[in-house]
């Protein structure tokens, strides 16, 4: 059987769901581009699989769910939720999902949800008509501004690069990009938020280890929004929670439960290595992914029908001469793929594979990767790349690479503003009057066109190093490091109002105090 029919799931808003929509929405990209995170334009997505073999995958998903099942821990409120749902649960813990459950799931599940900023003024959609670009995540080193090596990072280190993301026009929100190494537990991941919440207004993503730092910092986000109600209307962070393979411990639910009861969208998904926590082939250990993503999904909504959680497992694979994560051409491919599955499912999806580099430094290597998989962006279409200025696998972060990240984003959004076909674009009147021995530099519609759709880089067109130009020669680093130093040297992110600040204090204060390591 197949999933539910794209007419019984919930479609767009109005119009925007039908073929005129579409339309407007393209018009409306290519003239006045005022919704930069818009893909689902002129351009269409790349699509890697017919839709017959994406069916399979997800029938094939069922069948694991079914006949295998996802494990989940003893005694977890997660398996009393699920038994009284009517799913078979073993001794062990294992349960076994019919598929009509499952299907039932993927229809009432909300396909969309807006993230808002810190004050409530703006919002970012979060849906699969859009992209959004966000630093992290959780590296723990970071490249020393003096002596360019890298060290354990520190709260400080947390700060600068919120600040710098902040200023950032293609950074639409801010995760815990680097971890304050020092401080480890769950008092430093509460710490965590509240040097987000302090360092930058834009929309946040948050992940911690424990559904205790979880609470607290539904407390502060409470607080900022001006109570639990209007934190479930206007939901200020998308809360990240990273389970194993087909396996959920009770500190990945009790996260789960907690934040869908209290209104916060919730993005849960597995990182598997194929051929280690997943089968080697790119299939199954798609297969594999889909069933922990469902698994979730389906938990989620037995807490709260129409709530926002949506499955996000990243495909990795291992390298088979080293036993590492590598293998770019199956992860990127399986990247697309996800992606192809969940907009067949019309569903967001939160696999964003770029942004990052393998590369232990800031060089030719690192830029290189970072392009490919920025312009991969542009086929995929997931709804977040989170893991911009990510370097060393993931394990050293750098300002560098997050700049070039914001500036290639710029280059991807440009693209997918499309190329508008009309009388005007096609200029045949215009070629008509030039003539085939003519010039169209003094004419009024190059005038009218000629930055239509240009890509405003800060490092790259008409800011690359001419070798006809009298300024002294500097390659891409030092241009990225004249804008770093600027960006660090002017920019403040506007602060938190001083009752404000002073009540999430005191509200992380209560809890230590409570809690002591």
């Amino acid at each position: 059987m197949s999933p539910a029919p794209r007419s019984s799931r919930r479609p767009a808003e109005g119009a925007e769901a039908t073929g005129a929509g579409r339309r407007r929405r393209a018009a409306a990209a290519v003239s006045e581009p005022a919704d930069p995170g818009l893909h689902d334009a002129a351009t269409a997505p790349y699509q890697p699989l017919p839709t017959a073999q994406v069916e399979q995958l997800v029938e094939a998903t069922l069948t694991l769910m079914r006949d295998s099942g996802v494990a989940f821990e003893p005694g977890s409120e997660a398996l009393t939720i699920l038994r009284a749902s009517g799913c078979a649960v073993d001794e062990e813990g294992a349960v076994r999902f019919e598929p009509d459950h499952v299907r039932d799931t993927l229809g009432s599940v909300a396909k969309s949800v807006k993230l808002w900023n810190r004050d409530g003024s703006r919002a970012i959609d979060l849906d699969s008509h859009h992209t959004w670009f966000i630093p992290g995540m959780t590296c723990i080193k970071v490249y020393d501004r003096e002596s360019g090596q890298p060290r354990d990072s520190n709260a400080e280190d947390l700060a600068t690069v919120t600040r710098v993301a902040d200023a950032l026009p293609n950074i639409d929100a801010v995760c815990v990009a680097c971890k304050n190494v020092a401080r480890s537990d769950l008092h430093g991941e509460i710490e965590e938020f509240a040097i987000l919440a302090n360092n930058t207004t834009k929309p946040l993503e948050y992940l911690c280890e424990t559904p205790e730092s979880l609470r607290v910092v539904i407390d502060m986000a409470a607080a900022i929004r001006g109570g639990r109600q209007e934190l479930a209307d206007k939901p200020y962070f998308l809360q990240i929670i990273t389970p194993l393979p087909l396996n959920y411990h009770a500190i990945h639910t009790d996260q789960l439960i907690a934040a869908v009861r209290a209104g916060v969208p919730v993005s849960i998904g597995t990182l598997p290595i194929g051929g280690a926590s997943t089968p080697i082939t790119t299939a199954g250990s798609i297969v594999n992914s889909l069933a922990t993503d469902f698994a979730a999904m389906v938990l989620a909504q037995q807490v709260r029908r129409g709530a926002f959680c949506i499955g996000s497992s990243d495909v990795c694979f291992m390298e088979p001469a080293t036993g590492g994560i590598g293998n770019l051409a199956q992860t990127s491919l399986a990247d697309l793929i996800m992606c192809q599955i969940r907009r067949h499912l019309d569903l967001p999806s939160f696999t964003g594979a770029a942004g990052y580099s393998s590369s232990s430094r800031f060089d030719a290597d690192a830029v290189a990767e970072i392009t490919a998989g920025l312009l991969q962006t542009f086929f995929s279409r997931p709804a977040t790349i989170d893991y911009c200025g990510s370097l060393d696998q993931g394990l050293t972060y750098s300002l560098h690479g997050l700049l070039l990240c914001n500036d290639l984003a710029g280059l991807v959004r440009t693209m997918w503003q499309g190329v508008q076909i009309d009388d005007n674009t096609l200029a045949l009147d215009l070629a008509r009057r030039v003539g085939p021995r003519g010039n169209y530099l003094a004419q009024q519609h190059t005038v009218d066109h000629c930055r239509e759709h240009l890509w405003n880089s800060r490092y790259f067109g008409p800011n690359l190093p001419l070798s006809g130009s009298p300024q002294p020669y500097a390659d891409l680093h030092e241009r990225i490091e004249r804008d770093l130093q600027k960006i660090l040297t002017t920019h403040r992110a506007e602060p938190l109002d001083a009752d404000l600040a002073s009540r999430l204090t005191q509200i992380r204060q209560r809890f230590e105090l409570a809690h002591p390591l």
